[in-house]
């Protein structure tokens, strides 16, 4: 078993695979201290004020003189980033070999967009309404069948009191949902007065399937939990009439996401999703990356990724713009890691920040979303959304993901609109949390290939597209977030 890593010939520190021991000789250096599993350590002697380098690139400065053998993290390590910065597009990136695509089963709506579930969505209009909805979801499971996955009542705090910007990003989200073709069949639930009333909302949606949506104002209704039981049977038997059928994994959208990260993110599961993206989108189809706070202190590593100048000035524009909406509520754009992440090995949002880019594999940049935007075309794509986990998924499910990856070094159980797989970084984590976790890429540590890994992924999430449910779907959740940006009446 490998007892330790270092990732680039250029690092100055290794990270420890498993515990270290204080005494040992890693690499003709003894451990000064002892060295918890995810840590970095110096693989010689760096001076106060010089760069600490990990994956090849600057996690930050030593902010003390670093003795080899010795543990790095936050006590002695500091980041090096500063507030906004000037880029610099180097051209056009190689493209990805192109790859046969592959199969998987799933639902082909009119429209021509294909869904991994046939779900019911019942999705309010404005918080109000959300016991509602709740109340609708129950009453209404009785009439589950054929071909139909399950049904869902999405609650939300939003649609109403809210002004400007921050009310166009909430109607743009629920549009986006309502029209996501996972769902067979979706109720919109409102209650008659809010900002984001019904009839507001249709100018959103544009044209639309009568058949598939349906609409329900609590205010007009004498009884709206029955009223909406009776729309919600009316979905059912629309959606049972969707069945599997054979779907190039071109028309698969998948969103890739990390919470709860440790010092092996960066080393096994987001290097696997990585991998996992390539192939996708050399099969044809699309990845969609977000958390653009965690993005900060590897950006450049995406710009250069960038296909057209255009392309590389949008990703400029979403880095900055992210900045400045930090700087707005003066808070410190570089407070990050979370405390989580920090006992997990990473010290500085450079260290986060490089692991989590690792999501992106190698292939070039094709488009840059803005939040609420629904990707057009194929490829890797960057979304403008927030690091936080729900919001974030939230947000790729509303650009258009059918299935989240989502990787994690600590575990969490939530769950998102769309199919949310969870990827161990570590064995120990995937063995406490089988109700929480359905992929394991510890087993890298232990000697398994990132290469056969991944092709392990690809597999998993083929079965995932084609309806073998993920632990979240088993327990029945469903989250949605939506990015609250302004102020409240």
């Amino acid at each position: 078993m490998q007892t330790y890593i270092r990732i680039h010939p250029d690092d100055n520190v290794a990270v420890a695979l498993c515990p270290l021991q204080k005494g040992l000789c890693v690499c003709g250096v003894p451990l000064q201290e002892d060295i918890p599993q995810g840590h970095k350590f110096a693989l010689r002697s760096i001076a106060c004020g010089t760069p600490v380098l990990k994956y090849g690139q600057p996690i930050g400065t030593a902010s003390a003189d670093i003795p080899a053998g010795s543990w790095i993290h936050t006590h002695n390590l500091k980041t090096a980033l500063g507030d906004l910065l000037t880029y610099h597009w180097d051209g056009p990136p190689a493209p990805l070999s192109p790859k046969e695509e592959a199969f998987f089963q799933g639902f082909v709506r009119p429209d021509g967009t294909v869904g991994v579930r046939n779900e019911i969505w019942i999705i309010p209009t404005v918080g109000c309404v959300n016991h509602v909805a709740a109340a609708i979801e129950r009453g209404a499971r009785e009439y589950l069948h054929g071909t139909v996955d399950g049904l869902a009542a999405f609650s939300h705090p939003y649609g109403c009191s809210q002004m400007g910007e921050d009310q166009e990003a909430t109607r743009t989200i629920l549009a986006d949902l309502i029209r996501h073709p996972n769902a067979g069949g979706v109720l919109v639930l409102g209650l008659g007065c809010e900002n984001s009333n019904i009839s507001e909302l249709k100018r959103y949606l544009g044209a639309y399937d009568p058949a598939r949506i349906r609409f329900l104002v609590a205010q007009e209704s004498e009884d709206e939990v029955a009223d909406g039981i009776a729309l919600v049977k009316e979905l059912i038997d629309y959606a049972a009439s969707f069945h599997r059928e054979p779907v190039s994994s071109s028309h698969l959208i998948v969103g890739m996401k990390c919470g709860g990260s440790d010092g092996l993110s960066g080393i096994t599961a987001n290097p696997t999703v990585g991998r996992f993206s390539d192939e996708l989108v050399a099969r044809g189809g699309t990845t969609i990356l977000t958390e653009v706070p965690e993005m900060f202190g590897a950006e450049t590593l995406l710009m250069k990724r960038c296909e057209t100048q255009e392309i590389f000035d949008q990703t400029v524009s979403l880095v900055n713009s992210f900045k400045q909406y930090f700087k707005s509520h003066n808070q410190t754009i570089y407070e990050n890691p979370s405390p989580g992440n920090k006992q997990g090995g990473i010290s500085t949002l450079e260290d986060k920040s490089l692991g989590c880019t690792q999501k992106s594999g190698s292939a070039p940049v094709h488009g840059v979303l803005s939040y609420g935007e629904l990707v057009r075309n194929p490829g890797l794509h960057l979304l403008w959304a927030p690091g936080n986990d729900l919001v974030a998924s939230t947000a790729l499910a509303a650009s258009g993901a059918q299935i989240i990856l989502f990787t994690t070094g600590r575990g969490t159980p939530f769950a998102s609109p769309v199919p949310t797989v969870k990827i161990a970084t570590n064995t120990q984590l995937a063995l406490k949390k089988k109700n929480w976790i359905d992929f394991n890429c510890g087993g890298i540590v232990d000697g398994a290939t990132i290469e056969e890994t991944e092709q392990q992924l690809f597999t998993y999430v083929l079965r995932v597209a084609s309806g073998e449910q993920t632990a979240s779907e088993r327990a029945g959740y469903h989250d949605l977030a939506i990015f609250k940006q302004g102020v409240t009446l």
